[in-house]
């Protein structure tokens, strides 16, 4: 796999955002240079948006820090860190937590959470309603046994305010090696803030499970996309072919995606071959990328299925979701998605650093997009706390009287 479709199952890096443009190069502004040098830095291709750039606040800044900043609580950084503090603030500048710079520290820890090697908690995080919020806990781990639940914000971590923390910082202090505990303080709508103390551990990722119901509806939970869940499903629908059951169910909530490939491969048991999967729309609108069917189709029209989602589902299975509404082949039960639909690029900037930038957005196969629309059921069927203590699915068993009702 390309570094570029790993991205898509860690859905967040790791880095400590600098203030924007709070530091700067190394210069001083007495002695910048002058804008046609700071355009020789730059692609030729970009002068233009360069020379419109007014650096003169730049670098007076950094004359200002030189001159008058005193460390008292903390220690100045070196030049080669302003640089990397620039760029840092450079990338959040343009407001949207997936585009991040790692200097070196954070690039080498990120490469390590693309290798699979990394000891958490074992959730997704990311910017929910303009806070920092737990997208979903996966199944079988710290988060989940700590009772962590999708649109959970997180308040404070290790006393820290975390509120509004970017979410590579976020993710920095969550993580940490097996047998450590990190302290978090939460936000749950209806509840007052409580706090939870979580040991962190070696996160292996789940993949799926199956059901065949007493009612004879089947209900395949598929917990992540990754590498191997192509295959993983696969085997759940000879199992639902074997069980003679005409419904299927697939529970998608707390899914927070991954690969993409995954998803289209999982689409193509339900489409004919060449239907739009997803489509990927580029800064250059007229590059766009669709994915299609590889065309498996191997049900006929007598299958009844219905997909689960709330606001834990997300990016792959935002794509999965929407393809198989869109062409009629499942209704949607449950909640909202989360609306993770952009693709991020890891791209080095030097031989020890890297920007992650969103390249492209997903739209759905009638264009719609999934970050800015995200996925509405088509029975909106909530499940309270009250439910979860009882036991009780009601989102589930929606879904089964719907399918067990058509003709």
């Amino acid at each position: 796999m390309t570094i570029r479709n790993k991205l898509g199952i860690i859905f967040l890096g790791l880095i400590v955002i600098g203030a924007v443009f709070s530091v700067g190069v190394y210069a001083g502004y007495k002695e910048r240079p002058e804008v046609n040098k700071i355009v020789s830095l730059i692609n030729k291709e970009d002068a233009s948006v360069a020379e419109a750039a007014d650096f003169n606040a730049f670098w007076k800044a950094w004359n200002v820090l030189n001159e008058k900043y005193i460390a008292a609580t903390s220690t100045i950084p070196s030049a080669q860190e302003k640089v990397w503090g620039a760029i840092a603030g450079l990338a959040s500048a343009y407001g949207d937590p997936y585009t991040v710079f790692f200097p070196p520290q954070e690039a080498a820890i990120f490469q390590s959470d693309v290798n699979g090697n990394f000891g958490g908690v074992g959730m997704e995080i990311g910017i929910r309603n303009g806070a920092l919020s737990v997208v979903s806990p996966l199944k079988n781990t710290p988060a989940e046994r700590a009772g962590l639940k999708a649109g959970d914000v997180i308040l404070e971590i290790d006393g820290v305010v975390s509120i509004d923390m970017p979410v590579d910082k976020a993710v920095q202090k969550i993580r940490g090696k097996q047998g450590t505990s990190v302290k978090l303080k939460i936000g749950r709508e209806g509840a007052l803030p409580f706090e939870v103390s979580i040991t962190r551990d070696i996160i292996n990722i789940p993949i799926i499970d199956t059901k065949l119901r007493s009612d004879g509806v089947f209900v395949i939970s598929l917990y992540s996309f990754a590498a191997t869940s192509p295959n993983a499903f696969r085997d759940s629908l000879q199992e639902f072919s074997n069980s003679g059951s005409d419904k299927l169910i697939i529970d998608l909530r707390g899914n927070p995606g991954g690969f993409l490939e995954a998803a289209v491969d999982i689409a193509s048991w339900f489409l004919p071959q060449g239907k739009t999967v997803v489509r990927e729309s580029f800064k250059d609108h007229g590059n766009e990328q669709v994915y299609r069917s590889k065309g498996y189709d191997v049900f006929t029209d007598s299958l009844k299925m219905a997909i689960l989602i709330n606001g834990g589902s997300a990016s792959a299975s935002e794509i999965l979701a929407g393809a198989l509404h869109e062409h009629g082949k499942a209704i949607l039960v449950g909640e909202k998605s989360f609306g993770k639909g952009s693709v991020q690029e890891l791209v080095p900037i030097t031989a020890d650093t890297s920007l992650k930038v969103t390249i492209a957005r997903w739209l759905t196969p009638n264009g719609i997009s999934i970050s800015e629309e995200k996925l509405a059921p088509d029975y909106e069927v909530k499940m309270t706390p009250e439910d979860v203590k009882a036991g009780k699915d009601p989102q589930m068993e929606k879904a089964a009287d719907l399918l067990k009702a058509k003709k």
